[in-house]
């Protein structure tokens, strides 16, 4: 039975016709609503203006680069970004999640496989409102309802995923997860991707929340993984 996916629009950014056109029938087979762009510039004036639930980015685009790309939406979008790349090199995929990507996938690839990733993601992202989904901590709010993390009395610019792995970090404080059961309870079991992805996010959560900050939030138990534990700098010890 097909998920109800009717009103779910995708935005697949790629200039091979070949790929994107492939692409488009089978997300469109699942009920998505598809829009396509050709280069860098087409899919920024696209995505401001749709705001699709779900965008598909390939690096290698006319006059914008998907690097470019993503740099730009994520200033004020928190749309999720599955990249493709037929780079897939380790130093590659760190960037792609490094400039907000949610997933990094590489050419070669099944179209069964994408399609499979974009109701994951999807899946994940999607949560019911309610008032108890927020956490407030010392200069620290996390909406969940809303997907919104609020540092110092101002929203900051994230990724579901970066919300997802702080909510469930600061949902359980002082709790010690390991990187491999937050890939399961994240990404999900059949994601292919390895643990290296936790430390991209972690890292960029912490720039985005900690930097200059009087209070720490994320931490590193070395060996095993990361906890979250509130911490005024002057308390930290190493």
């Amino acid at each position: 039975m097909k998920e109800k996916l009717s009103q779910r629009t995708i935005l697949v950014v790629d200039d091979e016709e070949n790929v994107s056109g492939l692409l488009k029938i089978y997300l469109e087979s699942e009920g998505f609503k598809v829009e396509t762009a050709a280069d860098g510039l087409k899919a920024i004036e696209i995505a401001k203006e749709l705001n699709p639930d779900l965008i598909i980015l390939d690096i290698m685009l006319p006059f914008k680069d998907g690097w470019q790309v993503a740099q730009e939406l994520r200033k004020d979008m928190d749309t999720p970004i599955i990249m493709l790349s037929a780079k897939g090199g380790e130093s590659d995929k760190i960037l792609g999640l490094n400039l907000g990507g949610d997933d990094y996938v590489t050419k070669p690839f099944s179209p069964g496989e994408i399609t499979a990733r974009v109701k994951a993601i999807l899946r994940r992202a999607k949560t019911e409102k309610q008032e108890c989904d927020i956490l407030n901590f010392p200069q620290l709010i996390i909406d969940f309802s809303k997907y919104e993390i609020i540092s110092k009395g101002e929203k900051i610019i994230t990724t579901p995923k970066e919300v997802e792995l702080i909510w469930l970090l600061a949902s359980n404080p002082g709790v010690v997860f390991t990187r491999e059961r937050l890939l399961d309870k994240i990404w999900g079991y059949d994601y292919l991707g390895d643990s290296r992805t936790v430390d991209t996010h972690i890292k960029r959560l912490r720039r985005k929340i900690e930097k200059g900050e009087l209070y720490t939030y994320l931490h590193t138990v070395w060996g095993v993984g990361y906890k979250f534990q509130v911490v005024k700098n002057e308390e930290k010890s190493f």
